[in-house]
């Protein structure tokens, strides 16, 4: 499997990925494909975000990023918005997505770049064997 730039023919297939994160996060609202088509569209054609794909014969990872200038003055931030990869295309081709991504934001003058780690799918630990540092912890409420 090869990491590489989504282009417009991966669009079913990254929204089938977009849903599939979904169910394994285990989200309680509905899963909006146009929504999610749209998100495809801006990370995709956004000089300030990425969509990388990992791929062979069919898409089988998703990671969506963007860049923004922090508003404390920290310089530019690389921050992913989604990173799934599906369970039978795990192992060597997700640390290459990574790779990618860091490289991505290196190469657009980024100072930081930030991961996220799901509750219910805790990969802090490859993060901090990355050199990644737990920075903050979010907290969601449904109103």
């Amino acid at each position: 499997m090869i990491v590489r730039p989504a282009e417009s023919i991966d669009r079913s297939a990254c929204i089938d990925l977009l849903h599939e994160s979904h169910e394994a996060a285990g989200f309680t609202w509905p899963f909006l494909p146009d929504r999610a088509g749209l998100l495809f569209d801006l990370h995709c054609t956004s000089p300030l975000a990425c969509c990388l794909v990992l791929a062979a014969d069919t898409v089988g990872g998703l990671l969506l990023a963007s860049v923004f200038d922090h508003p404390f003055g920290a310089g530019f931030w690389a921050k992913e918005t989604v990173w799934y990869v599906t369970p039978s295309a795990r192992g060597r081709g997700a640390i290459r997505m990574l790779d990618a991504y860091e490289d991505w934001a290196k190469n657009r003058g980024c100072a930081v770049i930030g991961m996220a780690s799901l509750a219910t799918n805790d990969v802090s630990s490859l993060y901090a064997r990355r050199g990644y540092a737990p920075a903050e912890t979010h907290f969601i409420k449904h109103i």
